[in-house]
Order: C-alpha cells, then structure tokens, then sequence
C-alpha cells in the first residue's frame, strides 16, 4: 500500500505538502494541489481516515445509535430514512450503529463512535436511564444527542415526544364518543415508549372518574401477531370492551384482523386505536385510526440542532413534540354517547 512519502516524491513535493493537501489546512499553490492528486491517483494512496481525523479534528461523519430490536417497523424506519436524508443535505455520512440488548451495549455503540472520531453522536436510547444519559453527555466534548428521552441536566442536548399525553388525549377522545369499557395493548414495557403509553391510557381513565380494570390490560411486543392474541384472550375471558387501543398499529393491525374473525364489527361493536399512523393505516378494513408521532419533525430539530452546535451556534432549550389523533373509520360512538 502506498505511503504519503511515496505520493510526496511521485509529486515532486515534500511529505508537509502532501498533508497540508490532504487536510486542508494551510497554503498550497494550485500547481502543487495537482500535482498531489496526480501522484495520489497514480499511486493510489488512501489516507488513514482515523489519522486525517485527528489532524483535522473533524471526520463529517455523525453517529446514530439504536438497539436492533428497533429495527423493525415503518416508525424507525421513517427515523432511519430522514435520519440518512438530512446528513446528506447537510454534507456528512451517517454511521448507524448497533445498540443491542443492554445500557452496557447502547453505552460501548456510543464510545464505539466517539473512538471513531464522529462529530456528533444522536442515540434513540431504550436501556440507558436518563441519569445515565446526562453522566455520558457531561464526560466527553463531541455532542451527544438524545432523541424521545427528556434529559434532566442537558435540556439543550434531548428532543423528545409527550407519549403519556398523547396517548391520554386519544383515550379521553375515546371516552367523549361514549366508551368506558376501553381495552389497552401494551408495547414492550422494557421500553420508555410503551411504559409511558400505558400511562397515558391509565391517567385518561382515571381523570374520568372511571376504574382502571387491570383485566382489560393485555401485554403486547409491538408485532401483530401480539395485537391478535390479545384479542383472543380478551374474548376467550368473556371480556367486555367497546373500544381498544394498541401501543402501536402493527399490533391494531392483528387485532382488526382477530376482532374479523370472532365476527364483532369495527367500529359498531368495538372502536379501535394504533399509535404511529403507519402507510398502510388508511388502506385497512375498515381503515385505521391512528396517533400520529412526529417522527420527521423530531429528526429534523435534532439535526439541526447538531449542526448548530458543531458550528458553535447558539444553543437550543429542549423542545417536546406531540401526537396528532388521526381519526378514520376504525373510530365510532359508544354505549354512553349523547351527541
């Protein structure tokens, strides 16, 4: 392989030059910068990528950082695509990284990247508690961001979704249709999402004056084969329930498909709710009302908010988004209406 002296002496330029070139940094006549090229091409010199990072203390390179158990699903792969989009309109590559099964893993993917000299690292975290974030975002200089967790020490470094919110504002909207007898799927209760979901179902409920009944609380793992057995199991107990809301549309999606097969209609016997308005939401039968999360809107803050920092821009308070019920023809009146 080729060494920077070699290309130095093909160039007819000292080894100096050649760095300079390389990195960008100081005068180097137009004559010589061809030179360079002409002898990188002919010798075909690649430069150590980590060495011109430390030279040039910037590699355009920003780190993200989600465990594989994410990977699935149209709401990380909204995240994933705007995610790879926006580095692209703003000039850098994005490394995406493997956070697995622990706060130990999600914690090595981030000084995996660190090491690699990022500029900037953004972590969608599901083990790391917030005391853990805010620990790893005081130890090292290069911005870590942290996306759908408020942060208590760094507000300037999360950006984050009201999950609890918007899912109590979905429920009350059940309740104002007439629904009292309302079933609830859980997502992975491993995960802040679908803890604070759960939460937003339970504070709806009883802001109402109505009764938490713990046996219309079925646990999900957000695919759709979960949203089926749940309703199986909500019919096989004799359960009685007007409306039900899954943790997110894939598993809405198996429990339409579930309530089909015990013949109870939708909406006129049960009205039915998902989170994260997935493209298949409106074409379903009957078509799927959903929570929509601003998936976009939140990458697009974080990103700029990253680019602003690494450019020594002002920095930006934390900043919540909230979801937005999208409502479709899965949605109906209950027993208790009066309009």
């Amino acid at each position: 392989m080729a060494t920077i002296l070699e290309v130095a002496k093909v160039a007819g330029v000292s080894k100096a030059t050649v760095s300079r070139v390389l990195s960008g940094n100081g005068y180097v006549s137009q004559e010589k910068r061809e030179k360079v090229f002409e002898a990188i091409a002919a010798t075909g010199f690649r430069p150590n990528l980590l060495a011109r990072n430390l030279a040039t203390k910037s590699s355009q390179t920003i780190g993200l950082v989600i465990t594989n158990t994410l990977y699935t699903g149209s709401y990380f792969t909204e995240l994933m695509q705007h995610s790879a989009r926006l580095m692209e309109q703003q000039g850098r590559q994005l490394l995406l990284v493997d956070g697995k099964h622990s706060a130990e893993e999600e914690r090595a993917a981030i000084q995996f990247l660190l090491d690699l000299r990022c500029d900037g690292v953004i972590i969608y975290p599901r083990f790391l508690t917030t005391d853990e974030m805010d620990n790893i975002i005081a130890q090292h200089n290069q911005p870590i961001l942290v996306i759908n967790r408020r942060l208590r020490q760094h507000d300037s470094y999360c950006i984050y979704s009201d999950q609890q919110r918007s899912s109590a504002e979905a429920v009350e909207q059940l309740i104002a249709l007439g629904h009292r007898d309302i079933a609830f799927i859980t997502g992975s209760l491993d995960s802040p999402t679908g803890r604070e979901r759960l939460a937003g179902y339970k504070a709806a409920l009883q802001k109402q004056g109505i009764a938490v009944d713990e046996g219309l609380i079925v646990a999900g793992k957000w695919q759709a084969q979960n949203g089926m057995a749940a309703v199986n199991a909500l019919v096989a107990q004799g359960r009685n329930f007007t409306a039900l809301v899954a943790s997110n549309d894939d598993m809405a999606v198996g429990a339409l498909k579930a309530l089909a097969q015990h013949q109870i209609a939708v909406p006129a016997q049960v009205a039915v709710i998902g989170f994260d308005d997935i493209p298949l939401a409106p074409f379903t039968i009957p078509a799927l009302s959903s929570v929509k999360m601003p998936v976009t809107e939140m990458i697009q803050e974080t990103i700029e908010r990253l680019i602003a920092m690494l450019d020594g821009g002002e920095m930006r308070n934390d900043k919540m988004f909230s979801g937005e019920l999208i409502v479709r023809e899965s949605m109906g009146p209950g027993p208790h209406n009066n309009l």
